[in-house]
């Protein structure tokens, strides 16, 4: 599926991508948003998957304080901005890879406009908190709604988007082994 010389180290790209998209995940997870919960006693707006509405985004915001909600935009949205940037691009080097031995799949440009639009619903999540944030106080309801929505669609999206790379994975383990590079 790829050409030349990026097709010869699509492989190291795939895992040292992964590698710095982990390092950045444990940090957000183990840092960042553990300390935002800890101040707040609330779970982040990124640790919900299945939304949230006006009444939790208000408690969440009213508890950080003003330098929980300092910290929040101060430390875990510069990681956040980095985090979705490296997962599409693991994601999608990763389907590169495999797509050596599986040509013109469908599967693994369906799993590229995945990867890359959970990136996108990703980045929407991160500019309705910087919003909410900014404006709060007087946070607006279809402000809340929509960085809820963008939350849900990025998580619906990347599970979606992980399974497509594990399936192509299962259909790449039984294709001939011939031509695939590291």
């Amino acid at each position: 599926m790829t050409n030349g010389i990026l097709s010869r180290h699509m492989g190291v790209i795939a895992i040292g991508c992964g590698l710095i998209g982990t390092s950045i995940y444990l940090l957000m997870i183990k840092v960042t948003l553990a300390h935002i919960e800890t101040v707040s006693g609330h779970v982040p707006f990124d640790m919900r998957p299945l939304g949230y509405g006006p009444a939790d985004a208000a408690t969440l915001l009213e508890a950080l304080g003003t330098e929980g909600r300092a910290y929040y935009l101060g430390y875990q949205i510069p990681l956040d901005t980095l985090y979705p940037a490296t997962l599409a691009l693991t994601l999608i080097a990763t389907l590169l890879w495999i797509g050596q031995r599986i040509p013109e799949s469908k599967l693994v440009r369906f799993g590229i406009a995945l990867s890359t639009s959970s990136a996108l619903f990703d980045y929407i999540e991160n500019l309705g908190i910087v919003a909410m944030i900014w404006s709060w106080p007087g946070i607006s309801v279809p402000l809340v709604y929509a960085a809820s929505s963008a939350t849900i669609a990025k998580s619906v999206i990347t599970t979606f988007a992980v399974l497509v790379v594990l399936l192509s994975g299962v259909i790449w383990t039984r294709q001939p082994k011939a031509g695939l590079r590291l």
